[in-house]
């Protein structure tokens, strides 16, 4: 996987270039903020580029505005966008893109994690923080649609909403995959939600729900 960095922390950004590194994965480029970053990308073709929400100059959206601009100009470009803060008013609209993660900084000490992650979104999947979807589904509306859910068939949403697989999901609750699989058809059916067996799609599928949901608060 080639990997472009862009994270104004000096530190961060030499520990993501070794965590990479170590993984077997090379970083093309490596930058401290958005200037000249689409040319970068254009000249260095990488498979994923990751950055920060928050950079120079004004430490607001930059991150965001320059994931826009990169899925806009490589749509096959996978980006990672990191963050020290809960935000989710970009997260919905860049995810319908394809191959885009939004991951808290701190996800970053759980290396192997990390690592399935970017690589998912590399390959054109999604990876969102646990965080940020509890942001979207944890405290559901008396009449809207999550209500229609229980307890563990939220906690089931938040996971497929990841980006995770059936698979990945049973390990993560130590469950069998059958018992997944019965869940997650309770909450399509009752989200009123096509099957899927792509991974990207289910959690589009989701998100424009969950976006749904989220707007009618």
């Amino acid at each position: 996987m080639r990997v472009v960095i862009v994270e104004d922390q000096v530190l961060l950004r030499a520990g993501l270039k070794r965590l990479f590194a170590d993984g077997g994965h090379e970083v093309v480029a490596s930058q401290e903020d958005a200037s000249h970053l689409l040319a970068t990308v254009a000249g260095h073709q990488p498979d994923l580029v990751v950055l920060d929400i928050r950079m120079p100059p004004t430490f607001t959206d930059e991150g965001a505005r320059a994931a826009k601009a990169i899925k806009d100009a490589h749509p096959d470009v996978g980006v990672l966008m990191l963050s020290q803060h809960i935000e989710t008013s970009h997260v919905v609209d860049l995810v319908r893109l394809g191959g885009f993660g939004y991951l808290l900084k701190d996800r970053v000490l759980a290396v192997q994690e990390f690592l399935a992650a970017a690589d998912r979104v590399a390959r054109g999947g999604s990876a969102l923080d646990p965080e940020v979807i509890w942001q979207l589904v944890a405290r559901p509306s008396a009449d809207g649609p999550l209500s229609k859910l229980s307890e563990r068939e939220r906690e089931i949403l938040k996971l497929m909403a990841e980006g995770l697989t059936n698979t990945a999901i049973a390990k993560r609750l130590f469950v069998s995959e059958r018992t997944v699989e019965t869940h997650v058809r309770h909450v399509l059916s009752k989200l009123d939600i096509a099957q899927s067996e792509d991974g990207h799609r289910r959690v589009l599928a989701v998100l424009a729900h969950l976006s749904a949901a989220r707007d009618q608060r």
